[in-house]
């Protein structure tokens, strides 16, 4: 960990000046392959981000909500992750966290385009170091009520970037997101006998709120 304001969340978040170097597209593959989390971009989420990833340079309110966004995938990816290592997860609900993770994977994979090809360094897993409430993982209601909470979390957080980004071409990847996020806070909804509909209107989280319930989940 880094340590002072430049550690963990407070730097994939803010997007200080640590890293000055541009990882190339192969290079950033090897890095995630390197620090555990393989950074796989499948075909469907590179034609989805393609046409945003050669818009014009990003303005610095986009460039934060999509640093935040990569911080909440990272979360919800590295949770699952130690979810599915639990053993406590009976089959029905281990591939409903198999399949989220995958969806985490892509939406990873998308928004580190972005920021890569507007010369940012997206931040790794091995960036941010990530705990949990204790209890988290004792038994498959514990992790699938956390999973529920950090689901919709990252939901809001998307959805107050729909509100916020000034770049149009983000505005429809970051849109289908929210529908596959808002699929997975249905599915765990019914997975622990709550109702799978929610709101009407979903809430959207701002920036500063997103930034400060991510960072509850730092070492």
């Amino acid at each position: 960990m880094i340590p002072g304001e430049f550690c963990g969340l407070a730097w994939a978040i803010q997007g200080r000046n640590i890293v000055t170097a541009r990882f190339s597209r192969d290079q950033l593959l090897r890095r995630g392959a390197a620090s555990g989390g393989a950074l796989v971009l499948s075909g469907s989420a590179l034609g989805v981000f393609a046409g945003a990833a050669s818009a014009a340079t990003l303005p610095d309110g986009d460039l934060a909500y999509l640093r935040l966004l990569v911080a909440a995938e990272l979360l919800a990816a590295d949770f699952q992750a130690q979810a599915l290592r639990s053993g406590k997860l009976g089959r029905s609900h281990a591939a409903l966290v198999r399949r989220m993770a995958a969806d985490e994977k892509a939406h990873y994979g998308g928004l580190a385009e972005l920021l890569n090809d507007a010369g940012q360094v997206p931040a790794t897993a091995a960036d941010i170091d990530f705990s949990y409430p204790k209890g988290s993982f004792e038994s498959a209601r514990a992790i699938m009520k956390l999973a529920s909470r950090i689901e919709a979390l990252t939901l809001g957080a998307y959805l107050g970037a729909v509100e916020n980004v000034q770049t149009p071409a983000i505005r429809l990847p970051i849109g289908q997101i929210v529908a596959n996020e808002a699929q997975h806070v249905g599915a765990l909804a019914a997975a622990v006998g709550r109702p799978v509909i929610g709101r009407a209107f979903a809430p959207a989280l701002q920036i500063d709120a997103a930034s400060a319930a991510l960072s509850a989940f730092e070492s």
